[in-house]
């Protein structure tokens, strides 16, 4: 696993355009309000919160939460009885955090390509790794609990 193909390499990727179509502005839109400041440290802080109850609840079960290694454990228990994938659902809310914060309402474009990455690159190669390693307990997991929300 090359170091530079973790999650928060890719959101600080992310995070970076944002801020550049910020500096660029292209069309000058903003939603620049005082509650649109709360909704951003609202998804910023839930974001940071879900990331950090995911990976406690790794640790207390004793596997991974490095992407690209194998866990040893199929951990269904805390915030993963609600999300198969509470960090990477915590890096999407705190980018949307960001570009609220930011105020470049033109960056929520990129969202889409974040989770396409996001997915493409982590969650199906963890689930296939999973899959194989847990075969049934992971298909039963998969039926009661959804991959995001």
């Amino acid at each position: 696993m090359k170091w530079t193909d973790i999650p928060p390499v890719w959101l600080a990727g992310f995070i970076a355009l944002a801020y550049t179509f910020n500096k660029i502005d292209p069309w000058g839109l903003s939603l620049d309000h005082p509650i649109t400041q709360l909704v951003a440290g609202i998804l910023i802080g839930g974001g940071i919160i879900l990331m950090l109850l995911a990976v406690y609840e790794m640790q207390r079960q004793k596997t991974t939460f490095v992407p690209h290694r194998d866990a040893d454990r199929l951990v269904q228990s805390g915030i993963f009885s609600r999300s198969r994938n509470p960090i990477y659902l915590g890096d999407i809310l705190v980018l949307v955090g960001v570009i609220l914060w930011l105020d470049v309402p033109v960056a929520l474009l990129l969202v889409p390509g974040f989770l396409w990455v996001i997915e493409r690159r982590f969650v199906i190669p963890e689930e296939n790794r999973l899959r194989r390693k847990f075969h049934a307990d992971f298909a039963r997991y998969c039926q009661k609990t959804r991959r995001w929300l």
